[in-house]
């Protein structure tokens, strides 16, 4: 059996090249892609009950969390936020999750989705950009330094195991999503919603990442900004492509079962290793009114 391995920051993560099944279905409306698939890495940090479709869809999670601002004023890199943190104290420390808003929006834009994936196990951090002009590349500077205030400041702190890091984004915070997994790959996974950048080649990429586009997105359509910043990202990487069904470009705005669904099962499974979530994400969905294509670079459990 041929093994290939590849070096992810400090983690050493077997590939099987053999055992992997390449799944490939085509359809009338859209595309379904399983390549070879991702083995799991050995130690795993499961944090609350199995999960089942309903319970990663809903709006409250089986952690009960708090919200503490951060006031702009008080930190610098970024404009604050909102930190949601879970108040369990013996589940062990959680993983952390910094998400950024896009182009003249903010947090807000995202205030539904922070508490959703605190609630299932991880402190999240809902932060405004210095401006709301803020380019790509600006906003995932903004991103890693939100990332260090939680994980060396914050009141949050203690809670947090600061090698289980991601990063998401809507718009131009995806993009920033994408800039930060790219200068920092010691991230476990970033979550690109609807993502615009000017920048379309991530071949450096190594972070695990879950892109959601919109089918029906204007102002980053899939074809010029999604799907291109997915094939540019290396074959050997995990990564998937959900592309939400007849969906505009500020769907990640609104409260969207689907989007919060892949986001906590992808960050589920590789921030906190835990293979409970590989269930929804292989082989992934069918192609039906919610979702247009899928797809996804399977991880492998064994």
């Amino acid at each position: 059996m041929a093994i290939r391995r590849r070096r992810r920051g400090n983690l050493l993560r077997p590939r099987n090249l053999v055992g992997a099944l390449a799944a490939l279905a085509l359809t009338g409306t859209g595309l379904a892609l399983i390549p070879n698939a991702q083995a799991a890495t050995s130690k795993t940090f499961e944090r609350g009950p199995a999960p089942s479709v309903k319970s990663i869809q809903a709006a409250q999670g089986p952690f009960a969390s708090t919200r503490t601002n951060v006031a702009r004023n008080s930190v610098s890199g970024f404009g604050g936020g909102d930190i949601y943190a879970p108040t369990d104290t013996g589940a062990g420390t959680f993983g952390a999750v910094a998400m950024a808003p896009g182009f003249t929006a903010t947090r807000s834009s995202l205030a539904w989705l922070a508490p959703r994936i605190a609630s299932q196990g991880f402190v999240v951090f809902n932060i405004d950009t210095l401006t709301t002009s803020d380019q790509p590349a600006q906003r995932g500077k903004e991103l890693l330094a939100a990332l260090d205030f939680l994980t060396r400041s914050s009141s949050a702190r203690s809670k947090i195991d600061a090698s289980r890091l991601a990063v998401m984004g809507h718009s131009m915070g995806g993009g920033g999503a994408l800039e930060a997994a790219k200068s920092r790959p010691s991230l476990q996974a970033a979550v690109p919603l609807t993502p615009w950048d000017l920048n379309r080649n991530f071949s450096g990429v190594s972070v695990p990442t879950l892109i959601v586009g919109g089918q029906r997105d204007t102002i980053a359509p899939p074809a010029q900004h999604s799907i291109p910043f997915f094939n540019s990202m290396p074959a050997a990487n995990d990564k998937g492509y959900l592309e939400l069904a007849g969906a505009s470009h500020f769907a990640p705005n609104i409260p969207n079962s689907t989007i919060s669904e892949f986001s906590i099962a992808w960050l589920k499974r590789f921030v906190d290793n835990d293979t409970r979530f590989e269930q929804f994400l292989c082989p992934g969905p069918g192609l039906n009114g919610t979702v247009s294509q899928y797809r996804a670079d399977c991880p492998h459990q064994g």
